[in-house]
């Protein structure tokens, strides 16, 4: 029998936090804040998103709330409509972008599905994520989707019972310590880190130790050798 692979979608399948990085490049631009750095202007975001995300969740309309918000925090001048016009549609344009497919990623997913049963996990607005699983080409390898609002601890559990996967034969795939990683071993379940030099920053946390086995692989391609 083989195992139940739970992969992640977003830095992990396809890039997807290096378009969030551009248009946060672009809006310090629109902002053009006479003392404070990029650095300090991401630091009042981060904080903005931490709060926002607990209500509204993830993806790219979120974000374009979350730069209005902080534009009209950090703004020097009366703020006017088509200021936040313009710095949402920094945020619009994101699902503009191509889907960027990670190296070796499609050939790499056609080889573990034929061994393996493999579910897609992705958290965040569910049309969005939706619309990139199938601009990918990859939805084809998956035997099933889940789309949640967090991907915490139960969630997993939820996906296991739902499922009716044995947990010491179940990993979970992906990128982020905070979402896919950490919450994958408090539920009991395997994990594989596959690190990616653009994680998102408030995904970012140390590795926990967990009642499941943990793997690192440096890319995609080198699952093959675990499974």
């Amino acid at each position: 029998m083989g195992e139940h692979l739970i992969i992640d979608a977003d830095d992990t399948l396809w890039e997807n936090n290096v378009y969030f990085e551009r248009a946060f490049d672009e809006f310090v631009d629109v902002l053009a804040h006479s003392t404070l750095s990029p650095r300090q202007v991401r630091d009042v975001l981060d904080e903005i998103e931490r709060v926002n995300a607990k209500t509204h969740g993830y993806g790219s309309m979120n974000f374009g709330r979350n730069l209005a918000q902080c534009y009209e925090r950090l703004a020097e001048r009366l703020v006017q409509p088509n200021d936040l016009s313009t710095v949402v549609r920094l945020a619009e344009r994101i699902l503009e972008q191509p889907i960027d497919v990670i190296a070796d990623v499609p050939e790499t997913l056609a080889s573990l599905a034929g061994r393996h049963e493999l579910t897609l996990f992705t958290k965040g607005h569910a049309e969005e994520q939706r619309l990139k699983i199938e601009r990918s080409g990859l939805g084809s390898f998956f035997a099933h989707t889940a789309i949640v609002h967090e991907k915490d601890a139960s969630a997993y559990r939820a996906l296991v019972a739902e499922r009716g996967m044995d947990p010491s034969r179940s990993w979970m795939i992906g990128n982020s310590p905070r979402s896919d990683i950490n919450p994958a071993l408090e539920a009991g379940l395997n994990a594989v880190f596959v690190p990616h030099p653009q994680t998102w920053v408030l995904e970012r946390e140390d590795i926990r130790p967990g009642d499941g086995r943990l793997i690192t692989v440096s890319r995609f391609a080198e699952l093959l050798n675990h499974f």
